[in-house]
């Protein structure tokens, strides 16, 4: 076998010598680069899941978000066209009461008007009997 290798030119011994040194050049890369390496691809994959359960987690809030703000403005919705349903309502009340007072006033001043022409017109009637009345003595008198 050393012949072989004597034949092909190979020293046994620096052969050994390189394995070693080569062996030792991995050990070296691998505890200095690619522990290193790999430690800080682990991190960044760890951050990079942690920012996708982040935003997983904001989307959900936001989606909670909108639910509620929906059902707030549906409940202020239902708020609103209460209160204007209220309002409605008493200002029909307020209308019926304002066109009550009116009528009854009305009521009132046409009953006073027609009390006030009856007793215009018996006051009229009165005078125009004393006025009759007057004329007759007169008419007597100058028959007379």
């Amino acid at each position: 076998m050393d012949k072989i290798l004597t034949t092909f030119g190979v020293d046994w011994h620096l052969l050994l010598i390189n394995a070693i040194n080569f062996g030792l050049l991995m050990l070296v890369l691998w505890y200095f680069l690619y522990e290193p390496v790999m430690r800080m691809l682990e991190e960044r994959r760890q951050r990079v899941a942690q920012g996708v359960r982040d935003a997983e987690a904001a989307a959900q809030k936001l989606a909670d978000i909108e639910h509620s703000r929906a059902a707030t403005l549906a409940a202020a919705g239902k708020e609103a066209d209460a209160l204007v349903a209220a309002a409605r309502a008493i200002g029909a009340d307020k209308e019926r009461e304002l066109l009550a007072k009116g009528e009854a006033a009305a009521a009132t001043m046409l009953r006073d008007a027609e009390a006030q022409a009856a007793e215009l017109k018996a006051h009229s009637l009165e005078e125009s009997k004393q006025e009759v009345a007057k004329l007759i003595v007169l008419g007597m008198e100058k028959i007379k």
